[in-house]
């Protein structure tokens, strides 16, 4: 019997949508590339080819946006894309890499304790000790497995990474190689190879990245929603994707949709210290409140209503996921959640069955 994978690959999940661009797509494309520039962008940006096949967008936001990232990726230039934290960065990076490359699987997460071998390459020690230094005892990363196979390689919370460890990265960057003293060799980027870097510089626990290193990157700044109907569509399509694979199921009447809109409204107000109609003015909490948080609660709220519920999503499901993305630091958050929900919340028409949930959550 197979095993149904709980989050496939983009290129796996997506994989008609590729074929289908890929025989539609004329255009010149770079070494080693799947898809030209061109289909790209159209796999991010979603449309409907010639022979009919939709493509469904991936990135929802400025085209502009999307198609520097990919004319970066066909230069000898690396990509960072720099946003806060819910700015569909590592989404990007990974819709990037599948159709670039047709994989997306060569990946560095940053961490505060990512080593440098992480982004190098390690030893096999049993090899090494027994036969000393040589190429059978060498275990290459990701980043030189791109460099080797001419792929796209993401590196993941880039500023997460210690700042000493980030600069390993200056020579494959600027030299297209990576040296090994210890065998007295080096590896060279062969055509196709880049490399993709997300980053945020206002999180916790962020490493600045020096200025020789962010000299070797175009950046792309990833922004926030613009507007409510654009943050809707978004969260959206992702609680959509993610209710299907964990198959959870639609509520019958539609009421996810409404839903969805109040979560994003009290996420935006929050966001942005002032009511959608400009009236009142409200504190803002410590956390973000993005829209990856907002499909978070969603989805939560979906998974109660399917199976503690009559499978329709009610407020009573999204208090618990709410009330908890807001309230991160609960001497100060907990302040501002409560101020919010009597000034706003209760005082909206048609929104008291949310007041009474989330009273009832507390804190």
């Amino acid at each position: 019997m197979g095993t149904t994978v709980l989050r496939p690959h983009a290129e796996q999940a997506y994989a008609a949508e590729l074929a289908a661009l890929e025989r539609a797509d004329d255009r010149p494309r770079p070494e080693r590339w799947r898809l030209s520039p061109w289909a790209v962008a159209a796999y991010l940006l979603g449309g409907r080819l010639p022979d009919g096949t939709g493509i469904t967008p991936k990135y929802v936001g400025p085209r502009r946006i999307v198609e520097t990232a990919v004319a970066t990726l066909a230069t000898d230039r690396a990509l960072l894309l720099l946003g806060v934290p819910g700015t569909a960065k590592t989404w990007l990076s990974e819709h990037l890499a599948a159709a670039v490359s047709g994989d997306s699987t060569l990946l560095v997460q940053g961490t505060a304790g990512t080593p440098e071998e992480s982004l190098r390459y390690g030893w096999n020690y049993a090899e090494l000790l027994a036969h000393g230094p040589r190429r059978e005892a060498l275990v290459p990363g990701p980043v030189l497995n791109a460099m080797a196979e001419g792929k796209l390689v993401r590196v993941e919370e880039l500023t997460r990474i210690p700042a000493d460890v980030q600069d390993s990265l200056i020579t494959v960057l600027s030299e297209k190689s990576l040296p090994i003293p210890e065998l007295g060799e080096e590896v060279q980027a062969v055509r196709g190879f880049n490399l993709i870097a997300t980053a945020n510089d206002r999180d916790r626990g962020v490493n600045e990245l020096s200025s020789a290193l962010r000299r070797r990157f175009n950046t792309v700044v990833l922004p926030l929603p613009a507007g409510v109907e654009e943050e809707v569509e978004i969260v959206s399509r992702r609680v959509a994707e993610l209710g299907r694979s964990l198959e959870l199921p639609t509520a019958p009447d539609g009421s996810s949709a409404a839903e969805i809109r109040r979560v994003v409204t009290v996420f935006r107000e929050l966001r942005e210290g002032v009511t959608a109609d400009g009236r009142t003015r409200v504190k803002s909490p410590s956390g973000t409140l993005s829209a990856a948080e907002a499909i978070s609660v969603v989805t939560g709220g979906l998974a109660l209503s399917a199976h503690f519920g009559d499978g329709v999503l009610r407020a009573a499901d999204l208090a618990p996921g709410l009330t908890g993305a807001v309230v991160r630091e609960e001497a100060v958050d907990g302040l501002v959640w409560q101020e919010y929900l009597e000034t706003v919340v209760r005082e909206r028409p048609g929104w008291q069955d949310l007041y009474r949930a989330c009273r009832e959550v507390g804190p």
